[in-house]
């Protein structure tokens, strides 16, 4: 690795952005566990309970009332769709990025698809929703991705066997 301070900023932000996306992929595995097995009537509580305090101090709080709204107009089918893609995302994302604080080559890869077709799926829903917050998960997923792929041709260069000259 270039051992200028460029190089050194770009590895240490690599591992933070690494840690960020394990520790959100830990986040969504419970999240989809809580949403799969809490009934419709638990779900309204905790959003009501978590919403509560932001919305007596701001009541027209854009994010909150749309959890509510959200929460409220929640289908059994929509119920089990967010549970199966919560769990999905965030098992796959604990999964790769164990692969890559072990320094599995393969799970670079691996990340480098999964996390392009997220932002491909992003820029979808971007399309539709025009959300500045999901703008702000793209760019993220981006430097990420950005940060993986530099990550993985300095390990690559450094663990492939050096050819002979004749």
């Amino acid at each position: 690795m270039d051992g200028s301070p460029y190089a050194r900023y770009l590895h240490r932000l690599f591992w933070v952005s690494i840690l960020v996306k394990g520790l959100d992929g830990v986040l969504e595995t419970i999240g989809g566990i809580l949403v799969l097995l809490a009934s419709r009537v638990d779900l309204i509580n905790i959003v009501i309970f978590l919403t509560a305090p932001e919305l007596a101090e701001d009541p027209g709080d854009l994010v909150a009332n749309y959890l509510r709204h959200a929460v409220l107009n929640l289908s059994a089918n929509t119920k089990y769709f967010a549970s199966v893609y919560l769990l999905f995302n965030g098992v796959v994302k604990v999964l790769l990025m164990i692969g890559i604080l072990r320094g599995k080559l393969w799970s670079y890869r691996m990340a480098s698809v999964f996390i392009a077709i997220f932002v491909c799926y992003q820029l979808y829903r971007f399309s539709h929703t025009h959300s500045p917050v999901l703008l702000g998960f793209m760019l993220f997923d981006v430097l990420t991705l950005y940060l993986i792929w530099r990550e993985y041709r300095l390990r690559n260069r450094t663990f492939r066997p050096q050819a002979r000259r004749c």
